[in-house]
């Protein structure tokens, strides 16, 4: 192997990498010895840096801010509001006294909070500390990304990915945010390294252990821990040497990742009752909106995917990525598997984990706000495989003096865009620390001051309310009170039906709400008098927002209303007089489930998102519909006439349907022209079509297949005998 002034081997011998193997095989733990000796200034050096650099986010958060510290965003409050309850004995109970819940997105970094806390920091002190350990754990990631280069390749990639990661922006709002991205940086550059440390001997032993503590920070770290699992299995059983036996008990321990993901869902439905976390539920693509079709998911799955690219790439502004970034990260993974076998199992890992994460993430509908927030933990690691694909292209160059200035010039290239936009990130972390402190903040305040202490607060952004408030909130979007982020998605007829099934006690009193989505839409609580028509108080958005018109929140206002519950559940009543024998209750998710309820639009993509009006002192929900609806219906008399009645608001001309009865035509209902007001229409059913205590109705169009469809409102069934 011949020895460069760059620090790293270039020899594509694999006698030489086999040699080198065994002479480095026993060697792995003196190595790690020597980093944690502090053998290594430089790698001190850059962690310090990296640190100065957050340090410096800090200081323009407090320019912002009037000397206080401001979180840039609204989730970090989120997490310390569960470290919060965590470290005060309520386990995963947002509230105390609530269930279990699934909103922390980081069941590690609960825990590292609830150290905080019972260390004795509140309030603002517990930010704090959550904005040091970030900082703190970003600068041992900065450290160990030098070591990570410079063990793959050699000392000058190790030097660059250093100084790119200390100058990234990007990871650095998110290592003084208060977020877990510090943390999560750190694992997965320490589960790295770790990786590279132990593969010569072809044994795994800290691996494993780190990358369970990877899988469960994240479920971004959860495919990095897996992918990685995949090479250390590579590794122990498909790398074997010459007259070596197989080990599976090597193997058996390179699986102990994936007892993290698999005890975290455990957990997750023996506490729930279901496998799927709360923000999962209110943001994946697959049900974010009441009705599942498979071309409108690939279709925004994709327009995310093609966003994340292009931010990668440096296609979508430059403030993230220099132009190309994306190709030469590729161009460095290609050169580690073609040119140095004994990181091959490495660099398949490290692409099916980055592809993972990307395509994950994408199908999100928050995959691309709140400044690439999921991805920024990667970003080390990201930067060592794009300075590796500029180490390969300086391979291209003539030897001597030219390929050692290409060696250099190429990253000084990238880091003088990383300096440029550096700036424009610190800026960006103090104005959306100041529009947080415009917004949710000064609501928690509010509220604190002005509502009772047994005040019982709906809320979209919770985080900051619960936080600062200490008034008990409920979640409407779902994120930390189980059972309404499918409702929230469903529209507001959904999500009022949720709240007034709620126990007294337990019901908000208060909402401090605004109109945008995420969530549903309120102004329909306000048309039907479940809010009061004048707020408490209103919080204008006072801080500007950008040259594209983007904010860190959704809202110009957000306003606090008085809840009045008086007209609860009138919708339920029967408007016909008889014997009923069963109800189904359109936009109430239980009762829709209970009777098998589904609409059937008659085209894809077009959403029965539910709704609430009142009329004559009744407020009911409802859904839109475009074409019919299918449920079942019990408890009936069978042979016995039966009558079913709807109510139906009609917008538009004369509407039909086509009525089944477990599948046999019965007639045509006449659901008329009822235009601003809903109407009670009924049907009869002659009692030869009733064979059974219960039954199927499914309305259907008269004309299948062409427009005009059936169109309406449909609010409930009542069904009499």
């Amino acid at each position: 192997m011949t020895a460069q002034s760059d620090g790293g081997p270039t020899s594509d011998d694999t006698e030489v990498e086999a040699s080198t193997d065994r002479a480095s095989a026993g060697n792995g733990a003196g190595r790690l010895r020597r980093v944690l000796s502090r053998r290594d200034p430089l790698a001190w050096l850059l962690g310090a840096v990296a640190a100065l650099v957050a340090v410096v986010f800090v200081v323009v958060d407090l320019a912002w801010n009037q000397g206080t510290f401001i979180a840039p965003l609204d989730d970090v409050y989120i997490h310390l509001q569960y470290g919060k309850q965590l470290g005060s004995g309520e386990l995963f109970r947002f509230n105390p006294g609530d269930p279990i819940s699934t909103g922390a997105s980081s069941i590690l970094y609960s825990f590292v909070l609830a150290v905080g806390w019972l260390l004795g920091f509140s309030a603002n002190g517990l930010l704090g500390y959550a904005v040091t350990t970030g900082i703190v754990c970003t600068a041992f990631a900065t450290g160990l990304t030098y070591h990570l280069g410079r063990r793959l390749v050699g000392r000058a990639v190790g030097v660059w990915a250093g100084v790119l990661t200390a100058a990234s922006g990007p990871l650095m709002w998110g290592a003084a945010s208060g977020m877990e991205v510090g943390l999560t940086a750190l694992l997965a550059v320490g589960t790295t390294y770790l990786f590279v440390l132990e593969r010569p001997e072809g044994r795994f032993r800290w691996t494993p252990v780190v990358a369970v503590l990877l899988a469960l920070v994240r479920p971004e770290g959860m495919v990095l821990a897996i992918a990685l699992t995949g090479a250390m299995l590579w590794t122990t059983l498909g790398g074997r040497r010459a007259g070596e036996t197989r080990r599976p008990r090597a193997a058996l321990w390179a699986l102990l990742p994936l007892v993290a993901p698999i005890g975290q869902y455990l957990f997750y439905w023996i506490a729930t009752g279901t496998f799927s976390a709360n923000g999962v539920q209110s943001k994946s693509l697959m049900s974010d909106r009441p009705t599942f079709y498979i071309g409108d998911f690939v279709q925004r799955a994709t327009e995310n995917l093609r966003g994340a690219v292009g931010f990668f790439n440096g296609m979508t502004g430059q403030n993230y990525a220099f132009p190309g970034m994306l190709i030469v990260f590729v161009l460095g993974l290609a050169y580690l598997l073609v040119k140095h076998r004994r990181w091959r199992s490495l660099a398949v890992a490290l692409a099916v984990a980055f592809a993972g994460i990307v395509l994950s993430v994408s199908t999100l509908s928050t995959a691309l706000i709140h400044e690439l927030r999921y991805f920024q933990p990667f970003l080390p690691i990201y930067i060592v495989g794009t300075v590796i694909g500029l180490y390969a292209v300086s391979r291209l160059v003539a030897r001597g003096r030219f390929r050692q200035a290409a060696l250099h010039l190429l990253p000084a290239v990238a880091l003088l865009f990383s300096l440029m936009a550096l700036p424009q990130w610190a800026w960006r972390f103090g104005w959306e620390s100041a529009t947080i402190r415009d917004t949710n903040v000064s609501v928690a305040a509010w509220l604190r001051g002005n509502l009772p202490p047994d005040a019982v607060v709906g809320v979209k952004d919770v985080g900051a309310v619960a936080y600062y408030s200490d008034r008990k909130v409920v979640d409407t979007i779902g994120l930390t009170t189980n059972g309404f982020a499918e409702a929230s998605n469903h529209g507001p007829g959904a999500l009022y039906e949720k709240l007034r099934t709620m126990p007294e006690g337990e019901r908000p009193d208060y909402f401090a709400v605004y109109e945008q989505w995420p969530g549903a839409a309120m102004h329909s609580f306000v048309d039907t008098g479940v809010f009061a028509p004048d707020p408490e108080m209103t919080f204008e958005l006072n801080v500007p927002r950008d040259s594209s018109g983007w904010s860190i929140v959704p809202f110009d206002e957000l306003k606090v209303r008085k809840a009045n519950w008086s007209l609860a559940g009138t919708g339920d009543a029967a408007p016909v007089r008889g014997d009923v024998r069963d109800h189904v209750n359109i936009g109430s998710l239980d009762s829709e489930e209970a009777h098998g309820y589904a609409p059937q639009m008659e085209q894809p993509g077009v959403q029965p998102y539910t709704d609430l009006r009142r009329q004559e002192g009744i407020i009911d929900s409802s859904r839109y519909i475009l074409g019919g609806e299918t449920f079942r219906i019990g408890n009936l008399k069978p042979g016995e006439d039966t009558k079913l009645t709807s109510r139906v608001m009609v917008n538009g001309i004369e509407q039909f349907v086509r009525v089944r009865v477990d599948g046999r035509a019965v007639g045509v209902w006449d659901l008329g022209p009822n235009r601003d007001a809903w109407r009670t229409r009924s049907f009869d059913i002659p009692g030869e079509f009733v064979t059974r205590p219960d039954a199927e109705i499914t309305l259907e169009p008269v004309r299948p297949l062409l427009s005009p469809y059936p169109e309406y409102t449909s609010y409930g069934y009542w069904v009499t005998q």
